[in-house]
């Protein structure tokens, strides 16, 4: 049962999620070649036809995570306590000294969770230091097709480290310290840009759906000609480009402090905010910010579980929706926000809603946080054939056991996807018509291999950053004091007066 290509494959007694009904009714669903032919009761299907007995099944179309690092597979449960900045202070331990095989078997450990957990394909933002190389990007690359999936992989760049970029911090680092931060400085723009021009005139992977992508990582981490650099790339390879921007409110008061505006509003001075362009987190944006990305047709990436895990604040997930922003839903990195999970980024996502006023109005509903975990986020991606289960679509469908105990009983469909689900109802899942994942066990990937793989990694990783982790640990009462204590300072943004991070914006 593990592939079902080429010809005809037909779905027989699911009951199709569907947002205009309360509960799922029973669908037949006909598959050529990897695309959705029909939808419908009763469907015919050609003499010879693969049959899927799907009864007492509710079938999805896959979730599509909107950002993600698979860089941090191999760094799950790393810290604890840590906000954004202290991740960042924590990468060259947690992140660095990875072989070619590293690279890869981390992306892995990240593809295999997110297929296991309803997830069919992902914008993965992935780091390589010093430098991202084409034969790095190759490895990611393969770790996504050969568990099956789609992805657009976007090499995580700057010209500047977090020191240099937040105004101050390096000043407020002791002498001995602060010449050991300036031996992370970062290569020249022009190498790094060359490099990922390399990787763009090289890449092969479009005809897997694993396309590229360009990701200056944070708008203050590069110059304005780095940022103007990538756009030129992106551009000229005709890729998205994707960027942290308002995660934290140390970016938003430094983008203030550096441009005098907001970090949105200075990308957009600069040209790179469009129809490709996604904002992940977008925590500290204002009203003006949300219609701009609106109107540039550009998307937002919500993170709910990063967001609350670092201290970074709650999305405006309802103020952006009536805005008209097209909003997709993703994980972030397992390094920061623990796992993979789509179903539990869903229920965040509903959650962070809500708990941020009592008004029920104010609140967004199960089937807007539906659609951004499936076709808001296949459009941040890139992807128009994706996200739904409708005739002319990609065959990436999830199938939950209506058995499991989350579907006990099975009262309103989409409500108990976003609210109850938590991926151990996940029977099958089935991309481009080809089943990756089957009766609860990968089709293509040895798990216990695997996990032997990354305990060898991890021991040998762990050696190897002792003095990474070191230089980490006599940062952390730096920057946890210094940046915090920039982030108290009052925010102003038009009529909005922002004081705490768990506030919003």
């Amino acid at each position: 049962m593990a592939s079902m290509k080429p010809g005809f494959t037909v779905i027989r007694g699911a009951r199709l999620a569907d947002p205009g009904l309360r509960r799922a009714e029973p669908t037949d669903v006909l598959i050529q070649d990897g695309i959705i032919r029909e939808v419908g009761v009763g469907v015919a299907a050609p003499e010879g036809a693969a049959v899927v007995d799907a009864a007492g099944m509710v079938i999805h179309p896959g979730l599509i995570n909107a950002h993600t690092h698979g860089h941090g597979g191999l760094a799950r449960g790393q810290g604890d306590k840590w906000t954004l900045e202290l991740l960042l202070a924590a990468g060259p331990w947690i992140s660095g000294g990875r072989t070619l095989e590293d690279k890869k078997l981390s992306t892995l450990i990240c593809a295999a969770e997110m297929v296991a957990k309803g997830c069919t394909a992902a914008y993965d933002l992935t780091y390589e230091f010093p430098l991202p190389s084409r034969e790095g990007m190759d490895a990611i690359a393969e770790a996504y097709a050969e568990v099956g999936m789609r992805a657009v992989i976007a090499p995580m760049v700057a010209d500047r480290t977090m020191y240099e970029a937040i105004p101050g911090l390096m000043e407020a680092l002791p002498p001995g310290l602060r010449k050991d931060v300036e031996a992370l400085r970062l290569r020249p723009a022009e190498e790094t840009l060359s490099a990922m021009s390399d990787i763009l005139k090289h890449w092969r992977w479009g005809a897997a759906d694993i396309r590229a992508a360009v990701a200056p990582t944070i708008p203050h981490h590069c110059s304005d000609a780095f940022l103007c650099g990538c756009m030129k790339l992106a551009k000229e390879h005709g890729v998205g480009l994707h960027s942290h921007v308002g995660e934290s409110k140390v970016q938003a008061i430094t983008g203030m402090k550096r441009y005098g505006r907001t970090l949105l509003r200075h990308m957009d001075h600069l040209g790179l905010v469009d129809e490709n362009f996604t904002a992940a987190h977008a925590i500290w944006l204002d009203d003006d910010d949300l219609k701009l990305m609106r109107d540039r047709g550009a998307a937002l990436a919500h993170n709910p579980g990063s967001n609350m895990r670092l201290g970074n604040g709650m999305f405006r997930l309802r103020r952006a929706l009536d805005l008209g922003v097209n909003v997709g839903i993703g994980t972030d990195g397992v390094n920061c926000s623990d796992n993979g999970n789509m179903y539990e980024a869903l229920r965040y996502a509903s959650m962070v809603s809500k708990v941020q006023s009592p008004d029920p109005r104010t609140w967004a509903s199960v089937e807007e946080v539906y659609k951004a975990g499936t076709q808001g986020s296949a459009r941040a991606l890139g992807f128009t054939d994706i996200g739904a289960i409708a005739p002319g679509m990609k065959a990436d469908i999830v199938f939950l056991d209506l058995n499991s105990l989350s579907w006990i009983p099975h009262n309103w469909t989409v409500n108990q996807i976003v609210h109850a689900e938590d991926a151990t109802g996940v029977r099958h899942v089935m991309i481009g018509g080809d089943f990756v994942y089957f009766d609860r066990r990968h089709t293509k990937l040895d798990i216990a291999k695997l996990a032997i793989q990354a305990e060898t990694a991890r021991a040998r990783l762990e050696e190897a950053s002792a003095a990474m982790r070191h230089l980490y640990e006599k940062l952390e009462p730096v920057v946890s004091s210094f940046c915090p204590g920039l982030a108290a300072q009052p925010y102003h943004l038009n009529r909005y007066l922002c004081d705490a991070p768990a506030s919003g914006v």
